[in-house]
């Protein structure tokens, strides 16, 4: 017969172990969970994550999720040209997931196998690319990758994304998150190198304009949700500012507008990317 102290230790053995592999088990699961909740399938970027959250494309394109929300977009100041203003509030009623940083000439490559920058390195952003240019690439990668819609974002999206919950004219020390003028030697330089915003996202000012989708058109006085533009026009938008300008247009309200046949080597863009059916 078992003697009753030896019966209690071996009943506490038993409660240890299994304590450790209640522990075990419960610890596999949260991972697992974690894994699940943060992965984002190149097929299924609707499989929304936390804000910030990051997924890669087959071509090595890496996109936060934008959240949804409320901005007041462009700007009252008077020093302001007449078409940043007025400033107004927009609704963005949906999340997007944008390229982190601007389109680089290896992606480019990779679409296309050849490269019409003027500044070549395959980590410099891709320049000499007119708006009807971007919309080809568009199309190759929509054709390429299944599950998902690529385009370029309205000018209500890059402003929302690129103020990132600020209000001020940059999201940050101009010289610590933009090639401009005084500091860029007077070329493009590899993405990614300057501080990026809340959100993540890179070089949304200088290096190189960016395209976006919308024509050319006034502000509304009143508040907007999801504005796309004027359905027809001369001149595309583009934002942001370059590496060969100066602080006054390397802010997150300044707006310009060219050709969609123009090219130039400061202007370039970054995608975004939606559910192919949301």
């Amino acid at each position: 017969m078992q003697d009753p102290s030896t019966k209690a230790v071996a009943s506490k053995r038993l409660l240890v172990m299994l304590g450790i592999f209640v522990v075990g088990l419960a610890m596999i699961l949260i991972v697992n969970q974690s894994e699940y909740e943060f992965e984002v399938s190149p097929a299924a970027p609707e499989a929304r994550g936390p804000q910030g959250q990051r997924w890669t494309n087959s071509i090595g394109m890496d996109f936060v999720e934008i959240p949804p929300g409320n901005f007041t977009m462009g700007s009252s100041s008077s020093e302001t040209t007449p078409h940043e203003r007025p400033a107004h509030p927009v609704t963005i009623s949906k999340p997007f997931l944008m390229a982190a940083t601007e389109v680089t000439q290896a992606q480019w490559k990779a679409v296309f196998g050849s490269n019409p920058a003027n500044f070549e390195g395959d980590d410099l952003p891709v320049e000499q690319v007119s708006w009807d240019d971007a919309q080809e690439f568009i199309r190759e990668l929509n054709a390429k990758e299944e599950g998902v819609h690529y385009r370029l974002p309205t000018e209500a999206e890059w402003e929302y994304a690129c103020r990132a919950g600020t209000m001020e004219d940059h999201y940050g020390d101009l010289d610590a998150v933009a090639w401009f003028d005084p500091n860029s030697g007077g070329a493009t330089h590899p993405v990614g190198q300057k501080q990026p915003n809340a959100w993540g996202l890179y070089d949304m000012l200088g290096n190189v304009y960016e395209w976006c989708e919308d024509w050319k058109g006034p502000y509304p006085d009143g508040s907007v949700t999801d504005p796309g533009g004027p359905s027809t026009g001369t001149f595309r938008t583009i934002r942001g500012g370059s590496w060969s300008v100066h602080e006054n247009r390397t802010k997150a309200h300044f707006r310009d507008f060219f050709p969609p046949e123009q090219h130039r080597a400061d202007i370039g863009f970054r995608v975004v990317a939606v559910p192919e059916n949301p």
